[in-house]
């Protein structure tokens, strides 16, 4: 899919509960009641050599389809809402908070993101072409648990585009 030309991602999301002890900052607080990664097929001649060594050995382990970047929205705790923040485990991943708090729990939230402009904001390139989307709840770290609902999810133009 081309960002260029879809670049807007919609969809919708509800949280009955979120991870108490989530958040941004490291490892052991990585978990949230809500994911969703965007993956981009990024130019690997466009990374470092160090770069490219790692994904290389990466994709022997993990197969030739590993992702090269991605934006991950998350419904947070605590940071604020548009904070993007560095992924906890990798320098390929930004994590953007699309939801903080509680105070909509319970409540199914609609989001529009320019997945473009987010790439850009995060990577400082241009948004490559998206892989796919992955949609999940994560709670290995906090051994917390949650639940939480995904629902009509798509790419779209611009408007009037």
């Amino acid at each position: 899919m081309d960002p260029a030309e879809f670049p807007i991602l919609a969809w919708r999301w509800k949280a009955l509960n979120l991870v108490a002890r989530g958040g941004l900052a490291t490892k052991e607080t990585d978990d949230f009641a809500l994911r969703l990664y965007v993956t981009f097929d990024l130019d690997p001649d466009r990374l470092s050599l160090a770069d490219r060594m790692r994904i290389s050995l990466a994709r022997a382990f993990w197969g030739t389809k590993l992702p090269l970047a991605a934006l991950c929205y998350v419904w947070d705790g605590q940071a604020p809402r548009g904070t993007f923040a560095p992924n906890a485990y990798t320098d390929r991943v930004r994590m953007v908070v699309a939801d903080s708090g509680t105070a909509a729990l319970g409540r199914w939230v609609e989001h529009e993101r320019d997945v473009a402009a987010d790439f850009r904001q995060a990577f400082g390139l241009p948004a490559p072409q998206v892989t796919s989307l992955i949609l999940s709840a994560d709670t290995d770290n906090t051994g917390d648990s949650t639940e939480a609902y995904f629902g009509d999810i798509e790419f779209r133009r611009r408007a009037g585009g």
